[in-house]
């Protein structure tokens, strides 16, 4: 029987500056406190919260680093955790890497990023036969160039991929980038047909839908329903979710139950830093399909895995067990 997780796609190394505010072309910024590193990327943000989520859940990491020694440190990271198999990835050309400026003013971080040996991913990098897992998750669309491009029969390499894990008995799960409009129409559609569970930001949403989530005043609730309904009526076959700093709303799929959750409150002082939160929550929806638990409950824990992500500057450094985070968020509600 098929048991387990694998995260795959985007690998790569954050190195994290923070600075006093963002500035202006031209302008000066200060780089404040110590520059830190970090992994990151979908596969080593998402699949450490997962282990730190759950110690004995069976955790595989599916994508390609370089030779180099940014490959040398993503290994080095993910093996501190003794339930993730690192023994299907693969090591080609230069490892990605991201300069993330961390403002400490606002807590909103910009990513200047190279795309490296990420870009080459492929379902020719993934052994079916030798896959025994029951969910696949990958991300992020948009920025996996090879994927993104277009299949004769399936629209993108990424359906096709998505297509195969169906045939193989494994479920689907996908996250995205925020990109220009005019991407989202070619490259995302063909994907959700073979997608059960779609977490997203609003601002992919909106991106994906062409609806305006977000207003000057916050998130336009009415829309980001809509833009919910608009989204499974492209094919997710199983739960759309979409997560926004207001909260994080759901839609199932089969059962038609729509399901709207706020934010934490959380203390003055308490967010250290925004990288790897939107990760974090989808960790937590993930682990909560996974488990067969409602999306109601997905939510909660999705919520729950973001505040304690907030809690440390890097991606998943504040990432606590199931028990911990649950009982953060009945703390803070």
């Amino acid at each position: 029987m098929k048991k387990g997780i694998a995260v795959a796609g985007n690998m790569l190394v954050d190195t994290i500056y923070t600075i006093n505010c963002y500035p202006k072309i031209g302008e000066l910024a200060l780089v404040e406190d110590k520059v830190t590193r970090s992994t990151g990327g979908a596969v080593c943000n998402v699949i450490a919260d997962l282990a730190r989520l759950d110690g004995k859940l069976p955790l595989t990491a599916l994508g390609v680093i370089g030779n180099d020694e940014n490959g040398d440190f993503i290994l080095e990271s993910l093996s501190r955790y003794k339930n993730i198999d690192l023994s299907k990835i693969v090591r080609e050309g230069a490892s990605s890497f991201s300069a993330v400026m961390s403002d400490r003013s606002t807590k909103q971080r910009t990513f200047f990023h190279a795309k490296g040996s990420n870009a080459i991913f492929s379902e020719k990098h993934i052994d079916w036969s030798n896959l025994e897992v029951s969910h696949l998750h990958i991300g992020y669309l948009l920025l996996l160039d090879e994927l993104d491009k277009p299949d004769l029969e399936f629209g993108t390499k990424m359906a096709r991929l998505l297509a195969s894990a169906k045939k193989n008995g494994i479920k689907t799960s996908v996250d995205m980038v925020s990109d220009s409009n005019s991407r989202y129409e070619a490259i995302v559609p063909p994907a959700l047909k073979y997608t059960d569970f779609c977490i997203i930001n609003e601002t992919e949403a909106q991106c994906l839908t062409g609806l305006r989530l977000r207003e000057e005043n916050g998130i336009n609730e009415e829309n980001t329903l809509t833009a919910l309904r608009a989204i499974r009526d492209k094919g997710v076959m199983g739960w759309v979710v979409i997560h926004a700093p207001e909260g994080g709303y759901g839609l199932d799929c089969v059962r038609g139950d729509v399901v709207k959750l706020e934010s934490l409150s959380l203390p003055e002082g308490y967010i250290k830093g925004t990288n790897g939160a939107g990760d974090a929550f989808c960790a937590g929806v993930l682990y909560a399909a996974y488990m067969g638990k409602s999306l109601e409950e997905a939510l909660e824990l999705g919520t729950g895995c973001a505040a304690c992500s907030l809690s440390e500057p890097g991606a998943a450094e504040g990432m606590r067990s199931y028990e911990e985070v649950m009982s953060l968020y009945r703390n803070l509600r």
